[in-house]
């Protein structure tokens, strides 16, 4: 099962690249939106091999997530794989300048069931892809406003 979206960006590729792969800053966003996440790895930088550990709360079960980048190639792309249970989603977030000042950013996430239970997921999920990539598209919407609102003024 696989989700795309693109969205257009009014600033230069190498800041929204770089504000993408503000690694700590998404953490914090991310705890406080209730995800208790960590990093173990000792890497130093944004490169390749940078590990987390996440746990959330999803369809009122906790779950645990492992996610590792897998490719960092800045300012044009980044691939995260993340194990969760039975689930392997792969996720590619490339960046293609425009223009001097316009940049594309495409996300692509494929969801990859290795368990049964994780079968029964992705078909509970198929039967509402279509809201279900509408909540993708209008998330990644706002994040890109987000981004580029704080582009402009920071």
């Amino acid at each position: 099962m696989e989700f795309t979206t693109k969205e257009d960006i009014e600033a230069p590729v190498d800041r929204v690249f770089a504000a993408l792969s503000d690694f700590d800053a998404i953490e914090r966003s991310v705890l406080r939106r209730g995800v208790d996440v960590r990093r173990i790895d000792q890497l130093q930088g944004p490169c390749e091999g940078m590990h987390w550990k996440a746990a959330f709360r999803f369809r009122g079960k906790m779950r645990d997530a492992d996610v590792t980048l897998t490719r960092y190639d800045p300012p044009n792309s980044m691939e995260f794989n993340t194990l969760s249970g039975g689930l392997e989603t792969r996720t590619v977030v490339d960046c293609v300048a425009l223009s001097r000042s316009r940049t594309r950013v495409s996300l692509v996430a494929t969801l990859q069931p290795k368990t049964l239970s994780a079968r029964l997921l992705v078909q509970s999920l198929k039967l509402a892809k279509g809201n279900l990539n509408k909540k993708f598209r209008v998330r990644a919407a706002d994040y890109a406003k987000d981004l580029e609102d704080r582009l402009k003024h920071g």
